[in-house]
């Protein structure tokens, strides 16, 4: 009857592991999109804000080359009154020419007087003549300035259009590499997590179900007890012989993953919130404590043949508990060392 205990306690099947692992991998997945949302929109910021920049100048050179045509208009308006007062006066000089020119032709005995006045009269028409000329110069200049300042206006708005047709563009061109910079970072991560999969269901098999190794999400979690001394950074026997076991399923699954792939096995320290006791340790306080121990665990698995390349050491102390509590139970939760396969 006993044995038929054992058996049906075999035939049970524990899908809790592969749920949390589904989960993990979802949270991931959506925090990577996430993350790449956000650059993409940081990256389209900064070129739209580019772009903007290079609108106000254009802009602000219209603005100036429109206030410059105004001012010249206004000018060319005024000499063209100043043309019509001297044409005005030209035409009544020439009818007093004409005039007088008749009364020379009618009477053959005038006066001096008479002589003095058309000889002035015909000095003024020749002087409203040339002044009648340097207006009309100034008008022509004044036109071909005009003209000019047409021509840049439209080079502006020509380059204004092709301005922002290239901003279109780039727009059209960031999306368009958000996508596939998606699609390929996506890809990437679905195939890390076939063999992170993998490497924790070999490392279930190496290890079995031990109490004090447990899965924490996408993670595998040691109790220090199992490797250190208390207060302690050296691995003991029995720590040894659990890391060879990680090690070897991790040169393993290494030669299955494409080199394309750039993976780290992360090693993190962590303590409970008892402070170190005694001014003669080796560790000052539970930061150097955690990290020693990442570090201890990282050097061994160099020594077993796993690339230093490959491996990542960081200690977290008492900050990073996985209970919160004061109770011998949650402090032994808390003194722990993970291992976590994750992209570089």
């Amino acid at each position: 009857m006993a044995v038929g205990r054992i058996r049906r306690g075999r035939e049970r099947v524990d899908y809790w592991p592969g749920f949390v692992d589904a989960l993990s991998t979802l949270l991931l997945a959506i925090m990577f999109l996430l993350s790449v949302f956000v650059l993409a929109q940081f990256l389209l910021s900064q070129e739209i804000t580019g772009k903007d920049e290079v609108l106000n100048r254009l802009n602000t050179q219209i603005d100036e080359l429109t206030s410059l045509l105004a001012l010249e208009r206004t000018g060319k308006q005024d000499l063209e009154d100043s043309i019509a007062t001297l044409q005005a006066s030209i035409t009544a000089a020439e009818q007093e020419q004409s005039r007088l020119q008749r009364m020379l032709t009618e009477g053959t005995g005038q006066s001096a007087e008479q002589q003095a006045q058309l000889g002035s009269l015909s000095a003024k028409l020749s002087e409203e003549q040339l002044i009648s000329a340097r207006a009309l110069s100034q008008v022509e200049l004044l036109n071909q300035q005009i003209s000019a300042l047409r021509r840049q206006i439209a080079a502006l708005e020509e380059a204004l259009g092709a301005s922002e047709t290239r901003d279109r563009e780039s727009q059209t061109k960031i999306a368009d590499l958000g996508r596939r910079l998606n699609v390929a970072l996506a890809q990437r991560v679905q195939e890390l997590n076939r063999y992170r999969s993998d490497f924790f269901g070999r490392l279930r098999e190496i290890l079995a179900d031990r109490p004090d190794i447990r899965i924490v999400g996408d993670r595998f979690v040691f109790q220090s007890e199992v490797l250190f001394a208390s207060g302690s950074a050296e691995l003991n026997p029995g720590g040894a012989e659990q890391m060879t076991k990680v090690a070897q399923a991790l040169l393993q699954i290494a030669g299955e993953i494409p080199e394309d792939i750039q993976w780290v096995l992360r090693v993190d320290g962590h303590t409970d919130n008892v402070a170190l006791s005694g001014s003669g340790g080796e560790f000052r306080d539970n930061w150097q404590l955690s990290q020693g121990r990442a570090l201890s665990v990282v050097k061994y698995f160099i020594s077993e043949g796993v690339p230093p390349e490959r491996l990542v050491a960081a200690g977290f102390g008492e900050f990073q508990p996985i209970e919160i509590g004061d109770t011998d139970e949650a402090r032994a939760k808390n003194r722990r060392i993970e291992l976590k396969l994750t992209e570089r």
